[in-house]
């Protein structure tokens, strides 16, 4: 063999966010001038350099290249041992390449961010909040979550006092706050408190990070709200002016029509009786008996008059309406390739055919790999719809109330510009950004 490759150590470590050197020791046994290239194989492969990359030596001698380790300070690069190797590639064809092999341990580190959602609540009773942990370290991390109120009238709780986050990933535990009395009426109270969190810290040894304090604040609403006495004045009010409205017109007005309402001739129909059927007997004069008045006769009631009876009229004619051609539900995907340095990658959607129209509701972008860089989502030859940093997410969608049209002949377009190839956990390194685009709508046809 006319090639011999060894590794000064076995076994390195690296710490995320810095570099370490291992170095390469390469000889050229054979008998002619050779040229060798190195490739460094594993899963660190994507944060790990050898300088220089190309190496030329003569017969029987020996020259040591540096094998960089630089491990990104990110959850994406796990804790622990890894297995690498160093392909040394001569450049002639009959030459076989030699691999030595190593490992490397990353280190561990721990970092941990945390929000209050919201900072600010009211309410009568309790006040809600969430607490979200975010690990950004390489390990995974238990914290303990606390918290201190600003004053004795308020008691704080966590329906998880405790949360284990794997790395990368987020945890959520609900806080609530409850007042120690009841605000019946009067000014709203504010509880200020703040809740802590805080990895655990084993006896004697310095806290893996720094605890993380949260001020929030709670607002106690009165139970009785301060609108209720003036409802119950103005509603007292709005009685005295009925009642006094009903005394004053409606009820002498019921009055005069009942008086009305009583005629010479009802009074006239309630006293008249039936008629006598004999004659009285004579006067002690002997003289002839009084006439009976025969009783008044009833005026019979006018007859109302008849109206002529209407004459029948022609229906309207209905208008035509045309239908409306149904809409369509449509949807449509794109995947965008693209590489550092090269230039912006662009893929067309969905292009809507003529004499048609695509109402636009649903846009999902997806960065499956966390690659870095923009992403530039299009409708038409206008403005951009959307400009995002792929570093800030990995599934995102949009939903809109008001759909966006896109006329006859227009694009839903997107643009894709590569800063830095992302690396998917537990996966071999890609070579170029990858980025999708999935639209939902309708597509409906123009009436002519």
């Amino acid at each position: 063999m006319s090639l011999t490759a060894s590794l000064d150590a076995s076994s390195v470590t690296a710490v995320p966010g810095e570099e370490t050197s291992l170095p390469l020791q390469v000889r050229n046994s054979g008998s002619t001038v050779e040229e060798y290239r190195f490739e460094v194989a594993g899963a660190c492969a994507a944060w790990t350099t050898v300088e220089p990359a190309t190496l030329s030596l003569y017969p029987g001698s020996s020259e040591t290249v540096s094998v960089t380790f630089r491990p990104p300070r990110d959850p994406s690069v796990p804790a622990g041992e890894t297995p690498f190797g160093v392909r040394v590639i001569p450049t002639s064809d009959h030459a076989e390449p030699e691999v030595p092999e190593g490992r490397v341990t990353v280190a561990p580190f721990t970092e941990v961010t945390a929000e209050l959602v919201p900072r600010g609540s009211h309410g009568v009773l309790r006040g809600g909040h969430k607490v979200a942990v975010d690990n950004r370290g390489n390990t995974p991390l238990t914290v303990g979550l606390a918290a201190r109120s600003g004053t004795e009238r308020a008691r704080i709780s966590f329906t998880r006092p405790e949360l284990t986050v794997a790395p990368g990933r987020a945890a959520f535990s609900e806080l609530r706050v409850k007042p120690a009395q009841r605000l019946w009426r009067g000014t709203p109270v504010v509880h200020t408190f703040q809740a802590v969190v805080a990895p655990p810290t084993p006896e004697g040894e310095e806290p893996a990070a720094p605890p993380v304090v949260l001020d929030g604040t709670y607002q106690q609403e009165a139970i009785l709200p301060r609108w209720l006495p003036r409802a119950l004045v103005l509603a007292c009010v709005l009685a005295l002016i009925l009642a006094g409205f009903w005394y004053g017109l409606l009820r002498p007005a019921v009055k005069s029509a009942a008086r009305e309402a009583i005629t010479p001739e009802a009074i006239a129909s309630a006293t008249t009786g039936p008629d006598s059927g004999g004659q009285t007997g004579g006067g002690s004069d002997g003289g002839p008996s009084p006439t009976p008045t025969p009783p008044p006769t009833p005026t019979p009631p006018p007859k109302p008059p008849v109206k002529p009876a209407p004459k029948p009229t022609k229906p309207r004619p209905k208008p035509t309406v045309k239908p409306v051609p149904p809409a369509e539900p449509t949807s449509a995907q794109v995947q965008v390739r693209d590489g550092v340095g090269g230039g912006s990658s662009t893929g067309t959607a969905l292009t809507v055919p003529d004499g048609k129209v695509f109402r636009l509701t649903d846009v999902v972008v997806q960065n499956p790999q966390g690659d870095a860089g923009t992403v530039v989502i299009r409708v038409g030859d206008g403005s951009p719809l959307l400009v995002l940093a792929l570093e800030n997410f990995r599934d995102s969608d949009y939903h809109f109330v008001t759909p966006i049209q896109v006329s006859a002949g227009g694009r839903v377009a997107m643009t894709v510009t590569c800063r830095k190839v992302g690396r998917p956990v537990g996966a071999p390194a890609p070579g170029r950004c990858a980025e999708s685009l999935l639209l939902g709508g309708t597509m409906q046809t123009i009436q002519p």
